[in-house]
């Protein structure tokens, strides 16, 4: 069994490259910079250094494997979020299909169900049809927030604010990426699903932001406020930033298109994990604050 997991040194994909060695599977890790992966790993695993935009590389590298993890490793902040997202999917589909992976295991995101007018999530949306076209058994792990995204708010937090465009009372799937990654390496060592799947990935409990505001205030120690922002104030924020109007847009867009959303899947026991925001923020986000 010969098993692909792009971006091994992702919150995620670390956690699934983790999991196979500890199942007795040596992976292949597909990775720009081999120097980064964890202190012990790199011996365990059978390590190919190239891009992920690089279709050539990747169908290569993916020769004779029996499964594989995909990610789209294309940053929010580059111009042509969802063109770049749609190139990097032709490869990756391009490579399952030349060298017949019968089972593959994507990172999508809520909010790909929607197909067009989600921003960024739009790329990610076509990456599933890409793949879903190579005959490949293919799962589509549709993820809530990541509680890290968090970590950008440092500064803010440690003011004793957290703003959001986001609809404020509106609950939402928040999760930790390990607990992904512990559903993405399931599926791939599992040979009992076929076909098409689409897996929620929604941690344990649907969270609105004045919940999490309120959650992080217990768990960090500190009181915490919620501000809402608008749309046309994050466009200003990102804009003063450097960022590109394209880069721009899709980043707002993934809050615009999602507002309103539910979640295809539903929550159900299958898509809910166990970390709490609560448990994740005392251990992971805690520390980072203490130490400004």
């Amino acid at each position: 069994m010969t098993v692909v997991v792009t971006t091994p040194t992702g919150q995620v994909g670390s956690r699934v490259v983790g999991l196979l060695l500890q199942a007795g599977v040596r992976p292949r890790v597909l990775v720009r910079d081999p120097a980064r992966l964890a202190p012990g790993v790199r011996d365990r695993v059978e390590v190919r250094r190239g891009d992920l935009t690089d279709a050539d590389f990747v169908a290569g590298a993916m020769a004779g494997a029996t499964a594989a993890f995909l990610v789209d490793p294309t940053p929010h902040a580059v111009e042509d979020p969802v063109g770049t997202s749609r190139r990097t999917g032709a490869g990756l589909a391009r490579a399952v299909r030349e060298n017949g992976v019968g089972r593959v295991v994507f990172l999508s995101s809520g909010g790909a169900e929607l197909r067009h007018g989600a921003g960024h999530i739009d790329g990610l949306a076509a990456i599933e049809e890409q793949l879903d076209a190579t005959g490949a058994d293919v799962t589509h792990l549709r993820c809530g927030y990541f509680y890290p995204n968090l970590l950008l708010s440092l500064e803010e937090l440690a003011a004793g604010e957290l703003s959001t465009a986001g609809d404020p009372d509106r609950p939402q799937p928040w999760v930790d990426p390990r607990d992904i990654g512990e559903v993405a390496a399931a599926r791939l060592l599992s040979d009992a699903w076929r076909g098409r799947v689409v897996q929620g990935v929604h941690g344990p409990e649907d969270l609105s932001w004045r919940q999490v505001a309120r959650t992080l205030t217990g768990a960090l120690g500190r009181g915490i406020r919620l501000r809402v922002v608008s749309d046309d104030e994050v466009r200003a924020a990102l804009g003063g930033a450097g960022l590109p109007p394209g880069a721009i847009e899709g980043i707002v867009g993934m809050t615009a298109g999602t507002r309103g959303l539910t979640p295809e899947p539903p929550r159900d026991v299958l898509t809910t994990t166990p970390t709490t925001l609560a448990g994740w923020a005392y251990a992971r986000l805690r520390p980072r604050l203490d130490v400004r």
